[in-house]
């Protein structure tokens, strides 16, 4: 299907060989992580060839998932660990992925991004496209490089001076059936001798024209209202909000509804699937396809008395700011947890610890702990199936950690519970991944449908 190179020189056993018939693209994921834009990928219907992370617990999530796709794990700036991933990526079409960058500051002191040390990370990622020469690649990162101007050095720079054609552009996971706003800075870069541009991201527009409305007169309460003056897209919206067959936009309670049964302080980590009730949206049904018979990652933390009093003076929606002054002390039950303040009061710091999803719209942006977002009806924070479900991956994928216990190459502190997380929380959300997939497929197919019908018309007797 696609006009793939050879691999030179390269040992046969190194490279993870494809079914024979590929529909698809096959790609190779750097910085992976668990394997977010693998997944969407995968679910659109491409091969991943490997995944790469230095992360040995993320990598221990990466290789239960895709038993079929190699998984690297170590430093990409060691030499035997690039060498293993130069040895797959010469057979990829795309190579993706969202090397961390330290940096930002350079442009300001106008220094090129790529030459700071501290984003050598990035520099590997250049190097390895630069090498591999893909039909296309993706790497993506935080919004926060738009703001800083970084945007046009990092388009440069993957441009590999004039090979590849980059297109970057800001987009919201939440207007791709991602039931929680996520922004992204995607790079799409696809080989300027194809003669083509790089997709363009289409989403449902969604986040910009509506979100929630803080309603005093009374209870506090909070409820989805127009932004920007876009009252007609959002009578629209509301109604595709709360149409649960919609999968175009996901509200919270469409996500998480039929995991309500789940209470804090649950140890088990695992739940027979039969006891889950009927799926109660479209959405739910989607996550469930391929489910074995047990459900995983919904053990739940426990919750500090404290919170419990605090979290029910925030409406669904709500945050810090619908708080009491009395609710606001450090200390309500006389249970003394955590640092003390000095001040008597809540810190700066806990305020992001107290918000509550809002059942009627999408989640707010996940972090990488646990206590970042609190369900919408119940006094309790998420489990990873649930985080796992804001960020839109299926329930057939397992979080897991390294079984080796202590302090391992690559591996970030606070234990395996925190790693499942953060796994969650600093992934690419699957279904913003496939819509990235679905795009370049069509975009590639466009610019080898001439070619084909070409070349039948030459063989034509």
């Amino acid at each position: 299907m696609w006009n793939r190179r050879k691999s030179s020189a390269v040992p046969a056993h190194s490279i993870v060989t494809p079914p024979a018939y590929s529909p698809g693209m096959r790609i190779i994921d750097l910085f992976a992580g668990a394997g977010g834009l693998s997944e969407g990928f995968r679910q659109s219907g491409h091969f991943v060839l490997a995944g790469a992370d230095i992360d040995p617990d993320a990598c221990a999530t990466y290789r239960r998932n895709f038993p079929d796709s190699e998984n690297i794990c170590g430093d990409l700036r060691q030499g035997d660990i690039r060498e293993r991933v130069l040895a797959v990526a010469e057979s990829a079409d795309v190579i993706v992925g969202g090397p961390p960058c330290q940096a930002f500051s350079q442009v300001r002191n106008h220094s090129r991004l790529i030459d700071d040390p501290r984003n050598s990370l990035y520099r590997e990622f250049v190097r390895i496209v630069a090498e591999a020469r893909p039909l296309a690649l993706i790497m993506e990162n935080v919004p926060g490089f738009a703001q800083m101007g970084v945007r046009e050095q990092v388009a440069s720079d993957l441009s590999l001076d004039g090979e590849y054609i980059v297109l970057p552009q800001l987009v919201d996971a939440a207007d791709f059936g991602v039931p929680q706003t996520r922004k992204r800075l995607v790079f799409i870069g696809v080989r300027a001798s194809l003669r083509i541009e790089p997709p363009k991201l289409v989403g449902t527009g969604a986040t910009t024209a509506c979100g929630l409305m803080r309603l005093g007169s009374g209870p506090v309460r909070y409820e989805v209202a127009p932004q920007n003056g876009l009252l007609g897209l959002v009578g629209h919206l509301a109604e595709r909000l709360a149409d649960p067959e919609d999968e175009t936009v996901v509200t919270a309670a469409q996500a998480l509804s039929d995991l309500c049964a789940l209470r804090a302080g649950t140890r088990q980590d695992t739940m027979p699937a039969e006891n889950l009730p009927p799926p109660l949206s479209r959405y739910q049904k989607a996550m469930r396809e391929g489910l074995s018979s047990q459900v995983t990652n919904v053990s739940v933390p426990r919750i500090n008395p404290d919170t419990v009093l605090r979290l029910g003076g925030i409406p669904a929606g709500g945050n810090y700011r619908d708080l009491t002054q009395n609710l606001r002390r450090r200390y309500l039950t006389g249970q003394k947890w955590g640092p003390h303040t000095g001040s008597g009061r809540l810190d700066r710091r806990h305020y992001y610890a107290y918000r509550r999803l809002h059942p009627d719209l999408w989640s707010w942006t996940l972090n990488t702990k646990a206590d970042s977002v609190y369900h919408y009806r119940d006094p309790r924070a998420l489990s990873v199936r649930e985080f796992a479900r804001l960020q839109s991956f299926p329930d057939n994928f397992t979080f897991v950690t390294d079984p080796r216990t202590g302090e391992l190459p690559g591996r970030l502190p606070n234990g395996a519970t925190h790693s499942r997380y953060r796994q969650v929380g600093n992934a690419v959300p699957p279904r913003l991944a496939a819509a990235i997939a679905v795009a370049l497929e069509e975009t590639l197919e466009a610019a080898h449908a001439p070619h084909q019908s070409q070349r039948q018309q030459t063989v034509r007797p």
